[in-house]
């Protein structure tokens, strides 16, 4: 996967329907979420932070991870070129190692959860990180019927996700859902791909 990302990363920024997602995403989470000055987040598998860059002036701090060199390198440039100076990118390995990373008040993740073998795993480690009653947002595809990744047959992964099904993963990981909504589609060809923003709060102890 962090191949196929590598050399996809210098080019990523070029599709403008990325970006159009991008500000959808943001504004579901901005609307949601009250702004507090003095909020950190996380994004989990970032790519080259056209989520982040959308929400740059809504928390103090955004730590950006992703497992692919070829995304941070086209991050660092943008950081770089533009002067943020509350953007710090890390590169994660396969692992997700996001555990040993710090604790954030806010975790969002765009269109990567459907590549993460074992989500339960990586949805414990988010509310391990996570302040108390603090939100994780995940935008992700609907539930599909494979065709998604067609043109990459080595992909292995999840075939997006029920909404039942992963608020009962949720649940069970100590978290609450109390937003749900299909924002946006993703057009391949002739067909359209329905993506989701759910928003989570960790349970209290």
């Amino acid at each position: 996967m962090d191949n196929h990302f590598d050399i996809q990363a210098k080019e990523w920024d070029n599709d403008p329907s990325k970006i159009e997602r991008a500000k959808v995403f943001a504004d579901q989470i901005s609307g949601f979420i009250k702004q507090n000055n003095n909020l950190r987040a996380l994004e989990f598998g970032c790519g080259t932070g056209a989520l982040s860059f959308q929400l740059k002036d809504f928390f103090k701090a955004i730590t950006l991870a992703d497992s692919s060199q070829g995304m941070i390198d086209v991050l660092n440039a943008k950081i770089k070129q533009t002067g943020i100076t509350n953007f710090f990118p890390l590169k994660i390995d396969e692992d997700n190692n996001i555990d040993t990373i710090g604790n954030f008040d806010v975790i969002y993740t765009s269109m990567t959860m459907h590549h993460v073998l074992d989500i339960e795993e990586v949805i414990t480690k988010f509310n391990s990180i996570l302040t108390p009653k603090g939100y994780l947002c995940i935008a992700d595809l609907e539930k599909e019927d494979g065709s998604f990744h067609d043109q990459h047959p080595n992909f292995i992964g999840h075939n997006g996700f029920h909404r039942e099904e992963l608020t009962t993963i949720l649940n069970r990981c100590g978290f609450v859902v109390e937003y749900y909504n299909v924002c946006f589609a993703v057009k391949k060809e002739l067909k359209e791909y329905p993506v989701f923003m759910m928003i989570c709060r960790k349970k209290d102890l």
